[in-house]
């Protein structure tokens, strides 16, 4: 069991994705096992059903906590040098709102139809995250205003078809023509 995860690209699994990689039907029995690896520390324990290897990514772990989720906000401005201010928490976007201080990450809630739409976000290996335009059309939308140190990096049009699309409101538009034209 211990080789087919770690043979697996992923490095946070649930205990379903345990079963599912090494066909493990009987409950009691997987849990017993990946207990008996999380006690010989060949796998942690993160959360009540969450486990990762060693060097896992947090932003997998932040995506499977809480599912549906996509990376975005500050994790995502800072990482395409639109905010310069430095964060270790990992910001993501789900149908709750928490934050998990023990691990450094912080969900906020967005509707459900902004949520499941897939445009915008790319699916790396093992998570989802927003690309830049949708990060700042959801800083907008989650805290109303925002300021970013850089819009270079941004497409106008990009970010003008997923209001249009996505997010269906006027205010984000007119929030949006503004930051260009300050640009």
């Amino acid at each position: 069991m211990l080789i087919e995860i770690y043979k697996s690209p992923s490095t946070v699994f649930t205990l379903k994705d345990i079963a599912l990689l090494v066909g493990e039907e009987n409950e009691n029995a997987l849990k017993s096992r990946v207990n008996y690896y999380v006690r010989k520390k060949s796998l942690a324990s993160v959360r009540k059903g969450v486990y990762v290897k060693e060097n896992y990514n947090r932003l997998e772990l932040a995506n499977k906590i809480y599912t549906p989720s996509y990376i975005s906000l500050e994790t995502v401005l800072q990482k395409e040098d639109i905010v310069f201010q430095h964060y270790e928490t990992v910001f993501a976007i789900s149908y709750l709102s928490r934050e998990i201080q023990s691990l450094n990450i912080r969900y906020r809630k967005i509707k459900d139809v902004i949520l499941y739409h897939p445009m915008g976000i790319k699916h790396e290996s093992g998570y989802s995250v927003a690309g830049r335009e949708r990060a700042v059309l959801d800083a907008l939308y989650v805290y109303g205003s925002y300021f970013f140190d850089n819009v270079s990096p941004l497409n106008q049009i990009k970010a003008l078809e997923l209001i249009e699309e996505v997010y269906k409101v006027k205010k984000l538009e007119k929030q949006i023509k503004e930051i260009f034209k300050n640009a």
